[in-house]
């Protein structure tokens, strides 16, 4: 059976008898004894079924730490490596809303204009276009259908973004704009449309120009086909034996030290200049989490210990147990970095 068929299986019938366990197994992963060192902590995650996990600690004024365990490849028993690179996902939505925030910082953009301003051929197809803002789009208040719920997205990914944007055209909104917030993938789909319509030039190049050669950041990716293979930690959804690191989601793939430069930077401010650091805090959050099948991450800024931490986890499931998992394991870690520093 191949991976394709194995993973609707998975998708539509779950496996109903984990769900009795799951809240024990939350449980008691919350409350066991908590090590001393993060590594430890790192290295007894994986009795949650976590075939690899990598963890990338800086904390201001002290040498970065990283940390892996489990697999970087089961089939051929390649341990995990803390500098592999991994699927981030959502965290990319980080890097869109900078690129937002330099355009309205230089008045390339207007948060107030519609979607219908810079797309009058989508009036009709997606409803409300001529009262949607870039602002709603931005902050997931728009009410347009979120790509990834359709029917078959996660076994039948889009081959682009033009057939990804069919899968929403021309279905009801979810609410009317403003009136509530669903967190969309489409959303910005169509902002990264929007950017590349505005700069007339691919939205990755002005990523490369605004945040990655400013950063000096060298293993952060656009997609699949920019990256060496064998670096690319492999990815496992619980239920398929096999690897499904080659499907193509179109994630951003980066490393965690390369995702932690970033967010250091994102929350200290160094990005911006004059006005786009409240323009950006007007408009977005500065941590983020990722997930799709075979890849889960967690990027956030501790401010109280000045402290960030990116955790990549590459084991999913339909239950979520692991999403859950993955979470108690990143608030332990926290735990132990706040006792560390006597917090």
């Amino acid at each position: 059976m191949k991976t394709k068929q194995i993973l609707r299986i998975v998708l539509l019938v779950g496996t109903p008898i984990s769900l009795y366990f799951v809240p024990w197994t939350l449980l008691f992963a919350w409350l066991a004894p908590l090590p001393g060192t993060v590594g430890e902590e790192v290295q007894a995650s994986l009795k949650h079924d976590f075939d690899g996990i990598l963890v990338y600690v800086d904390q201001k004024g002290a040498e970065p730490e990283y940390y892996a365990a489990g697999w970087h490849n089961r089939e051929e028993e390649i341990p995990a490596r803390p500098d592999a690179l991994f699927k981030i996902a959502s965290i990319g939505k980080l890097y869109d809303a900078v690129l937002i925030t330099k355009l309205l910082g230089a008045q390339r953009l207007s948060l107030d204009n519609t979607l219908a301003d810079y797309f009058p051929e989508w009036v009709g197809r997606i409803e409300h276009a001529e009262r949607i803002t870039i602002r709603m789009l931005v902050q997931h208040r728009s009410g347009i259908p979120n790509l990834t719920d359709t029917p078959d997205f996660w076994i039948n990914p889009p081959k682009s973004s033009e057939e990804a944007l069919k899968r929403v055209l021309d279905l009801p909104a979810d609410f009317e704009p403003g009136a509530a917030y669903a967190y969309s993938n489409t959303n910005y789909l169509l902002l990264s449309e929007l950017m590349e319509k505005v700069l007339g030039y691919g939205k990755f190049q002005y990523m490369q120009e605004q945040i990655f050669q400013p950063l000096g950041l060298k293993n952060t990716f656009g997609s699949l086909l920019e990256v060496n293979l064998k670096e690319l930690m492999s990815g496992y959804y619980i239920g398929v034996e096999e690897d499904i690191k080659m499907t193509d989601y179109g994630s951003m793939i980066a490393t965690a030290e390369d995702v932690g430069i970033f967010l250091r930077a994102l929350n200290e401010g160094s990005l911006f200049t004059g006005d786009e650091q409240e323009i950006y805090s007007s408009i977005y959050v500065y941590e983020h989490t990722g997930l799709i099948p075979g890849y889960q991450s967690i990027a956030r800024y501790h401010k109280d210990i000045d402290t960030v931490v990116v955790q990549f986890v590459n084991t999913t499931n339909f239950d979520g147990y692991t999403w859950s998992l993955s979470e108690i394991t990143f608030n332990r870690i926290g735990k132990i970095l706040r006792k560390r520093l006597g917090a």
